[in-house]
């Protein structure tokens, strides 16, 4: 167990995120915090707004009966309400857990089992129907509450009731107890429990996470000066709240930034509001960055010769400063000349197309990215940075920065962090930030924190510059028929940048040869194949395609060339159905699940040797 004990981090005369976020709302008052689009109108929230929602809905719990140290579970997609739950529950000491809107029935029943949730948070009608199904499964589960209420004034039942009703009762509450909320908030400690994550359940039953007040306050005061955030800065948010990087960049680190959140109106339109909003900080996870690397493909593939060649040189010029940047040089006045005419007539308009042209940070983790992704991102004159660290060291153990940079690696250990390399290659972190174990599950505790260190279970290593590279998760490293240890993270990551791949499992564990299950990105290949006259009538028949199978075999032949002979891919095949998050086959984070795909397309890989 980690035995060691760490001064706790005060911010502005606060030790916890409760007396931190009403300080703040104290101080910034009428300064916009968030905006959220409503009927086609972006529409802005005030910080006295978020504190009185926050008040309100805290107390409301209050008033039906919440105690402290219990437990209230969000089952919503991001938007405003979602914060005022969750400041309202931490500063009535309560413990906020979100739980993904693509979880099933019964994953939600087993989360709200684990972590005893007593008092539940519903979007939706299509959210309240999952935790209706199994409450008869949850004798602890006092009250439900729904934010959104369309299809459901007819509804009768007593434990059901909508945000604006538990609204009245905060205030109601708030009126008869004027001094309640501020006392409450004041009982707040570093070490009391304040959010559990469940881990997306990669290899298992999904862990519950258990983070102290301390650890956030750590990462909101270690983090945010690292990023740079500002009082002015602009953020998006749309990656799912339960998610520890997105709970940082839109609950948190705004606690010291004082910047302000826009919330997406949904998945489908993040394109569309990145454009609006143009965030000066971005994070966001790989596959939202092949995504948009795809679209650009996507755009050049219509383009006349002219903008194409255009385009090439413009790209060119970008490529000379980015090899300057990661060398450490400074660009001739010719080069930087070259790419000042290359991003006015070019590459300025690809930035406002994508909504980064007000960028000046850009962040990419919970996953590998390709390093020849980022080099192409460095070439349009915006700053992204890989960074790593895992729900269990809350958020950020090792970055990027403008001044340390190496291409290739997740950057060097931040302030206040130990990072070690253990015999077996395991990266291990120790600071402040380390997790106070898994709910109910001493065992794993035990064996992920050992003497104050926390076992990643992330292979890799640290170089004589102090920059750290995972090269895979120590479940996955292939160990093929005749011996040879293989990471496949590497090759799928090669392989990722492709624009017509949108995921791949390189398979070989105790196999003579490796081999790849490829997920096409749907768009492109129909635009591939549309403009060759491929005739298909649905996905299935898409993937089945000869000029299809050609076109991904001529990608995997082009990333082989760039590794041994031992860890090219053989032979490949295309997964021919439509995945999403509420697959099994992948997690909350669109990340495929190993594992599950080795199992579920047995048959299909056993065709491959």
């Amino acid at each position: 167990m980690n035995a060691i004990t760490y001064p706790p981090t005060i911010i502005d005369g606060a030790d916890t995120t409760a007396k931190l976020f009403w300080a703040r709302v104290k101080q910034f008052g009428d300064k916009i915090a968030m905006r959220e689009k409503d009927l086609g109108i972006w529409k802005s929230i005030s910080w006295t707004d978020y504190g009185n929602k926050a008040r309100a809905a805290g107390l409301g719990l209050v008033s039906l009966g919440l105690q402290r140290g219990d437990t209230v579970s969000i089952l919503s997609d991001n938007n405003p309400e979602w914060l005022y739950m969750d400041f309202g529950i931490l500063c009535a000491g309560g413990v906020s857990s979100g739980v993904y809107t693509t979880d099933s029935a019964s994953q939600v029943e087993y989360l709200c089992k684990d972590s005893t949730t007593r008092y539940f948070i519903a979007e939706n009608e299509e959210q309240l129907d999952k935790i209706l199904e199994v409450r008869d499964n949850l004798p602890e589960l006092r009250k439900i509450i729904v934010f959104d209420m369309d299809g459901l004034r007819e509804l009768d039942d007593e434990m059901v009731i909508s945000i604006d009703e538990l609204y009245d009762l905060g205030n109601a509450y708030h009126a008869i107890n004027p001094d309640f909320w501020e006392n409450a908030i004041s009982q707040s400690k570093p070490d009391d429990l304040a959010i559990l994550i469940y881990t997306s359940g990669t290899t298992g039953p999904p862990k519950g996470a258990m983070i102290s007040h301390r650890n956030i306050m750590f990462q909101i005061s270690n983090q945010t000066p690292l990023v740079g955030f500002g009082p002015e800065d602009e953020q998006l948010s749309f990656l799912p709240l339960c998610h520890i990087a997105e709970r940082a960049f839109t609950v948190f680190l705004p606690l010291f930034s004082g910047s302000t959140v826009n919330f997406v109106e949904g998945l489908d339109t993040v394109p569309e509001n990145i454009r609006e909003v143009s965030p000066t900080i971005f994070f966001a996870v790989p596959r939202i960055w092949e995504k948009f690397f795809s679209a650009i493909t996507l755009q050049l593939s219509d383009a006349t010769g002219l903008q194409k060649l255009a385009y090439k040189w413009a790209i060119g010029a970008g490529y000379k400063l980015a090899e300057c940047k990661l060398a450490g040089t400074t660009p001739s006045a010719l080069d930087k000349a070259k790419f000042w005419l290359g991003d006015v007539l070019v590459l300025r308009n690809i930035k406002r197309f994508l909504g980064l042209d007000r960028a000046h940070y850009l962040g990419s983790g919970a996953a590998p990215i390709s390093p020849d992704l980022i080099k192409w991102y460095l070439a349009l004159g915006l700053d992204m940075y890989e960074v790593y660290g895992q729900t269990e060291n809350v958020g950020l153990a090792t970055s990027n920065l403008e001044e340390k940079f190496k291409l290739g690696t997740v950057g060097a250990a931040a302030p206040n962090t130990e990072v070690s390399i253990s015999p077996e290659g395991e990266i291990l972190l120790k600071g402040p930030h380390v997790f106070m174990g898994y709910l109910n599950q001493p065992e794993k505790t035990a064996e992920t924190i050992v003497d104050g260190w926390l076992h990643t279970g992330d292979v890799g290593h640290i170089d004589n510059q102090g920059f750290v590279k995972i090269t895979d998760r120590m479940k996955d490293i292939i160990i093929t028929a005749g011996g040879k240890n293989i990471t496949p993270s590497e090759i799928e990551n090669q392989l990722k940048f492709s624009p017509y791949i949108s995921d791949a499992v390189v398979i070989g564990d105790k196999r003579k040869y490796l081999t790849c299950l490829v997920m096409i990105d749907q768009e492109n290949v129909e635009k591939y194949a549309q403009d060759r006259d491929v005739p298909f009538t649905n996905f299935q028949s898409l993937c089945k395609a000869t000029e299809v199978t050609d076109l991904i075999r001529s990608e995997i032949e082009r990333v082989n060339k760039g590794f041994a002979q031992v860890e090219t891919i053989k032979e490949f095949r295309l997964i021919d159905e439509i995945l999403t998050a509420e697959d099994d086959e992948l997690t909350p984070t669109m990340k495929l699940k190993r594992s599950f795909v080795s199992k579920k397309y047995k048959e299909l890989i056993d065709t491959m040797y």
